[in-house]
This record gives structure tokens, C-alpha cells and sequence, in this order.
């Protein structure tokens, strides 16, 4: 079954550009069981990133490397307020997928 897992988050003012061209050099594939990248502007500078793998231990096992992706990103987030930092992580297996 696949998992996903989706983070919020929310730029800097001037900073969406930046913000999306870190995010091309991301590369899910290099990561084993790694399957889909999503990266879904949610708002003026709201943003939802979206992975999808294979197992929770492969997404487990990726956590490095997006924490990694996260530690370029900090200097150009914002806090989200309320205690929550600059990201809203929630990670799951999917329990239904509807195709076209």
C-alpha cells in the first residue's frame, strides 16, 4: 500500500520563486521507494508538499534527506504560528485511492 506524506508551509514574503526552484532540485527518485514529488501552491505563499511512497519504512528511511531538503528551505519560512514552527507535517498510508 502506498503512504504519503504532506507538509505545509508557508514562504516568505518574495520568496515563492526560490522557494520553488529548491524544491526542482529535490529529487524523490534518488531516495529507494520513493514513487511521486507534489509541491501544490495552496495560497499567496501557502504551499502543500506532497510525497508518495511505497512503505512507511521507506519513508522512514528518507527522513534524512527531507530533513536536509527542510534545513535549505528555513531561511526563506515563515513561523505558522500557534507553536507549530515553519512546517504542519502528517504522514499516513493511503486508505483510498480513486484513479481516472
Amino acid at each position: 500500500m502506498s503512504v504519503m506524506n504532506v507538509v505545509h508551509m508557508r514562504v516568505k514574503p518574495g520568496k515563492e520563486e526560490e522557494y520553488i526552484r529548491l524544491h526542482r532540485q529535490f529529487d524523490i527518485r534518488a531516495l529507494p521507494g520513493g514513487r511521486n514529488f507534489w509541491v501544490v501552491r495552496s495560497g499567496e505563499r501557502d504551499f502543500i508538499v506532497v510525497g508518495e511512497w511505497e512503505s512507511m519504512e521507506a519513508l522512514a528511511a528518507a527522513r534524512p534527506a527531507m530533513i536536509a531538503n527542510l534545513d535549505r528551505l528555513r531561511p526563506i519560512l515563515e513561523d505558522l504560528g500557534g507553536g507549530r514552527g515553519v512546517t504542519e507535517p502528517w504522514s499516513g498510508e493511503v486508505a483510498v485511492h480513486l484513479a481516472a
